[in-house]
């Protein structure tokens, strides 16, 4: 269903669940061989065709297993020049915001992005934050699409865009990291392909394509981090990647699931850290519950730009140029 070029919600929506299909047709696989007999041609096309979609499924997550390899390389010296993010979708209904501050104080992070954040939240955050947080951009709304980024070090012309629609912030924003460079951090929050939110996913991928694009076209370290309300290993975010040129901190390290918190099951990532090929990684990790429907999701990160040629990716091709800026044009406001 993902690979056929619709926007319709519930086209999309199947590219979420690929680690659950994975483990079903795994285990319908072992269901079959043990309690069936191969008694004629068929049983064995039948299992075949288990086979096959088991193949299929594992290729999508296979890179975000630890038996895949690295595609950001492990920093050389991870003392040195540490720079951590970390995102958090808050739960705009979520009234216990003293678990968020405390998760917030314990990872104690440069750089912190609040989603879901309305004036309740905005109020809370201010009250409760370290002072160390000197810097910050807030724009919070009632529609579960406010956000506000907290920073401890220097912004540089910092400001809350609307790429897609009136009511769906982003935040663009130079940051000066400690030794002095300065690198450039996206910060988006696009609507999920869902029936009571938007039926179709033209708007979360025309935002992700325009955020690839101005990626791309930077002249700094590039950092996009959020709430994608999309999967990495679907079609819209391989495409974001490879025109990006941004890396994933997930690839080779593990799934690192965000939502849901609700359910043990049925739980996918969705909330990302891509960064371009100047960092590092030093860690990684899901945070605690904060009563959201979101865990946090934190990296810590080295800024080394003199070997940034060791993990270059590849340049993205013309279709590829050519179907992002497709998808760009297909925005309500423009930039």
């Amino acid at each position: 269903m993902p690979y056929i070029s619709v926007d319709f919600w519930w086209v999309r929506i199947f590219d979420f669940p690929h680690l659950q299909l994975t483990l079903l047709t795994a285990l319908a696989i072992a269901t079959y061989i043990i309690k069936f007999d191969f008694k004629d041609y068929r049983d064995y096309i039948f299992i075949s065709a288990l086979i096959a979609c088991f193949i299929f499924q594992f290729i999508k997550i296979y890179p975000y297993t630890t038996f895949a390899k690295y595609e950001v390389l492990n920093a050389t010296n991870p003392v040195k020049k540490p720079f951590s993010v970390l995102t958090a979708n808050v739960l705009q209904e979520n009234e216990n915001t003293d678990m968020v501050m405390k998760e917030i104080d314990t990872m104690d992070a440069d750089v912190v992005l609040f989603t879901e954040v309305n004036n309740r939240w905005l109020k809370a955050i201010n009250q409760n934050i370290s002072n160390n947080y000197r810097y910050s951009v807030k724009y919070p709304l009632d529609n579960t699409y406010g956000m506000a980024m907290y920073s401890k070090l220097p912004l540089i012309n910092p400001k809350v865009k609307f790429l897609v629609s009136d009511s769906i912030p982003s935040i663009h924003t130079k940051v000066i990291l400690n030794q002095k460079d300065t690198i450039q951090i996206y910060c988006i929050h696009p609507t999920p392909p869902m029936p009571q939110e938007n039926p179709m996913s033209t708007d979360r991928d025309t935002e992700m394509m325009q955020i690839a694009l101005l990626s791309s076209a930077s002249k700094y370290a590039v950092v996009v981090m959020g709430d994608f309300n999309d999967v990495a290993w679907s079609q819209t975010s391989k495409l974001f990647k490879n025109v990006s040129t941004l890396l994933d901190v997930r690839l080779g390290r593990g799934f690192f699931s965000t939502y849901s918190a609700k359910s043990s099951i049925l739980r996918w990532p969705l909330d990302h850290v891509f960064i371009s090929e100047e960092f590092r990684h030093i860690k990684t990790q899901t945070c605690s519950d904060i009563n959201s429907d979101h865990f946090p999701f934190y990296a810590q990160l080295s800024f080394e730009p003199d070997i940034a040629e060791e993990q270059r990716p590849n340049p993205p091709t013309k279709l590829e140029i050519e179907r992002a800026k497709k998808q760009a044009e297909r925005s309500k406001n423009s930039n």
